[in-house]
């Protein structure tokens, strides 16, 4: 296994950056679970969306920013849209119900995204110029790591703001904690829900905009894979806290970009299985998540 590892600094750049990546769509994940205690399987199928609107815009030779402008929109109207027509007349029923909900919700939008554009899907190329890479101290690192660890930081920082310092955010911590004691003392459920939905979405729209730097072909099927990822991520580190699911995301994350750039070929193949049973024993022995106390509960509130 150790003659089979290629480790360069190209390799652990390029890790980093999908960690980081991984990162902001586990905080969109965990954000509604920690006040809907909902898992949002439809969460990769925003991100297609996101992905088939920067690929729409490239093919009408739209500017780069305007481009941006419609992935945004594209994926907070969804989200919208998701909540208002599916979580809000649901949000009494049962996690189970809910959660069947958000399934027929991604192949709803993934069987309406092949329908419109085909199982070949289409090309995004106005960000290809993220993708060149830049000499720091003789490392060559591509200009979308330096973009995807950055901005993650930022948004990471700027939610703590929001959670910490508005009302909105405030509220939200309260529901996490216990929704329905918070609507006694006054809190404003839609309001919350959709600011989370609305934050979510905007995270998922940003993810959209890295992961289609990385790789510009957009097809129906765009991002389920990392979305699964990613939930496995959020359970390793914790669905109890967004910190611990943040962590959990860059966790899994990090080790897939590493692995598949250091694995030869002839092991790449098994790397979903090697993660994915690496998650499984990590869980056998701590079973509330890698990054919470000790002997916590996975199913606590946020």
């Amino acid at each position: 296994m150790i003659a089979a590892l290629t480790v360069d600094w190209q390799t652990i750049t390029d890790a980093v950056a999908l960690g980081a990546i991984y990162a902001l769509m586990a905080v969109g994940i965990g954000l509604v679970f920690g006040i809907l205690r909902l898992v949002n399987f439809a969460y990769g199928q925003l991100i297609m969306a996101g992905a088939f609107a920067l690929a729409l815009a490239s093919q009408w030779n739209w500017p780069v920013w305007s481009g941006i402008l419609l992935c945004f929109a594209v994926v907070l109207v969804l989200s919208l849209l998701m909540d208002r027509l599916v979580f809000r007349p649901l949000r009494t029923q049962s996690p189970a119900v809910m959660l069947v909900a958000t399934f027929a919700v991604a192949f709803l939008l993934q069987s309406i995204a092949l329908l419109k554009f085909g199982s070949l899907g289409k090309i995004a190329v106005s960000l290809a110029s993220l993708n060149r890479p830049i000499d720091i101290s003789g490392v060559e690192i591509r200009k979308i790591t330096i973009v995807a660890v950055a901005v993650t930081v930022v948004c990471l920082l700027l939610l703590i703001l929001v959670l910490e310092r508005t009302s909105v955010g405030l509220h939200m911590r309260a529901a996490s904690m216990d929704f329905q004691t918070a609507r006694l003392l006054g809190v404003r459920a839609n309001r919350v829900v959709t600011g989370a939905v609305l934050i979510s979405g905007l995270l998922a729209a940003i993810a959209a905009i890295m992961l289609t730097v990385q790789s510009p072909l957009v097809t129906p099927g765009f991002a389920l894979d990392d979305t699964i990822i990613v939930l496995a991520g959020v359970v390793l580190g914790g669905l109890n806290s967004l910190v611990p699911a943040t962590l959990g995301g860059f966790a899994i994350g990090f080790a897939y970009g590493f692995l598949g750039g250091a694995l030869s070929s002839g092991w790449s193949s098994y790397l979903q299985s090697l993660l994915f049973g690496a998650v499984i024993v990590v869980l056998l022995v701590r079973p509330g998540g890698l990054f919470t106390r000790y002997g916590q509960r996975a199913i606590e509130r946020v």
